[in-house]
């Protein structure tokens, strides 16, 4: 269990909190490129609970969308919502008395002055770096010089092998995310019945004590689940902890997904889900199919307020939860379940968490080097660095004899492999 110190310090990401200077020494998703598509108008965001307004800067020329800028919400002239401001001039025009902001913050024109007036060059909006990869609008809220965009091949992939959404979460970002790292709950919470001898959810129910091992690693630490299928044969996945709040989850040879979670405010995340495929495209219409489960605002259907539209009989003989096939569903019902912030000093802790204890340890000492002003660790300054051939997420059926480690081994060797060919080092 944490300390409650230990907890707050994790779980309080507002300005000026230990948490909330970990998180900002990293690059944040602060929403999806498609909830600003070009011309579109600003958009309110909170994040790491700060207001701010999100906005493109008006288009360079045809086919090249202006780039994004994120800036304080309120004017600094009399603290109007740039929200509904006007995109002209190269920049965001506040409503209320004209002022105009470019996405550096430098505040342009102040039509109401005299002409000849310099006071405009003595006023900065509140700015934010920030990058549009992999279908993300990522922005950076530290202090200095930005780190590098990690090269993570979920943000590089070509646009069509790339899935990105996200989903509103009642919690705690961290609580979202231990969930990810949790390789036990999926033999109990998605567990479903009746799917066949070779089903992964019959190896979840067929042992429901998995062998669990963990290592950290430079980014974070990685997690390994081993159950037994038969005599000859092991069920084998491999999840990652990524610092300082994300998780690669699930994945083949060609590809896994990632459980980003963002901070609004200390009680409340966007979990943003990014799928990728490292040789085809994906099928996005099926993908698209998959938001039936939220609102076009990417709110759940299922959720506190109605339960999460449990049904009691689906429990007798469909799925163990009775919260349907969404695993959305099932992860915030119990996460969200936990209050909007964990008190972790209550809990028990056993051997089914040691992914979590690891991440735990990673965690903490990332944000102590925060709190003595260094560079805490997976924050990317050098070209070198910037290179992830051993992160990847696994699910894979193997012999016995093979064990996890030489299957690891084998598995690392092939990812240094293939990112060779597709970065073109080979």
């Amino acid at each position: 269990m944490l300390s409650k110190e230990e907890n707050d310090l994790l779980t309080r990401v507002g300005p000026g909190t230990p948490g909330g200077d970990l998180l900002r020494r990293y690059w944040q998703p602060v929403a999806l490129a498609e909830e600003l598509p070009p011309d579109g108008p600003p958009i309110p965001v909170r994040l790491l609970g700060e207001d701010l307004v999100l906005f493109r800067e008006p288009s360079l020329g045809p086919g090249e969308p202006g780039r994004p800028g994120l800036l304080g919400i309120h004017c600094a002239h009399r603290g109007a919502d740039l929200s509904y401001g006007r995109l002209e001039d190269g920049g965001l025009r506040c409503i209320y008395h004209g002022w105009l902001y470019d996405g550096r913050g430098r505040c342009l024109e102040q039509p109401g002055e005299p002409a000849g007036s310099t006071f405009h060059e003595r006023v900065r909006q509140p700015a934010y770096p920030c990058q549009e990869v992999g279908g993300l609008i990522l922005a950076y809220l530290g202090p200095g010089e930005p780190p590098l965009v990690p090269n993570y091949e979920f943000l590089t992939a070509p646009q069509e092998q790339c899935y990105p959404t996200k989903l509103f979460q009642e919690c705690s970002y961290l609580q979202g995310n231990e969930g990810n790292i949790d390789p036990s709950h999926h033999s109990f919470l998605h567990l479903r019945y009746g799917e066949g001898e070779d089903s992964q959810f019959t190896w979840y129910a067929g042992d429901r004590s998995p062998t669990i091992e963990t290592e950290e690693t430079a980014y974070g630490a990685r997690i390994y689940a081993i159950r037994r299928i038969d005599e000859h044969r092991n069920y084998i996945k491999i999840t990652n902890f990524i610092l300082p709040n994300l998780s690669a989850i699930s994945g083949d040879a060609d590809g896994y997904g990632v459980n980003w979670h963002v901070p609004i405010d200390d009680t409340h995340h966007w979990k943003y889900n990014l799928t990728f495929r490292r040789s085809r495209a994906i099928d996005k219409a099926v993908r698209a199919r998959g938001r039936t489960s939220m609102t076009a605002d990417y709110h759940p259907i299922r959720h506190k307020e109605n339960r999460y539209q449990q049904d009691r009989a689906e429990m007798r003989g469909i799925t163990f939860a009775g919260l349907g096939r969404d695993f959305q569903a099932q992860d915030a019902c119990v996460t969200e379940g936990a209050g909007p912030i964990q008190d972790r000093s209550t809990e028990h802790l056993g051997y089914t968490d040691k992914g979590i204890i690891a991440a735990r340890k990673v965690l903490l000492r990332a944000l102590r080097a925060s709190q003595a002003g260094q560079d805490p660790a997976h924050v990317i300054r050098d070209p070198a660095d910037n290179s992830f051939s051993d992160l990847f997420a696994r699910k894979d059926v193997v012999p016995v004899e093979l064990g996890w480690s030489r299957y690891w081994e084998r598995e690392a060797a092939e990812g240094q492999r293939v990112l060779a060919l597709t970065t073109g080092t080979a």
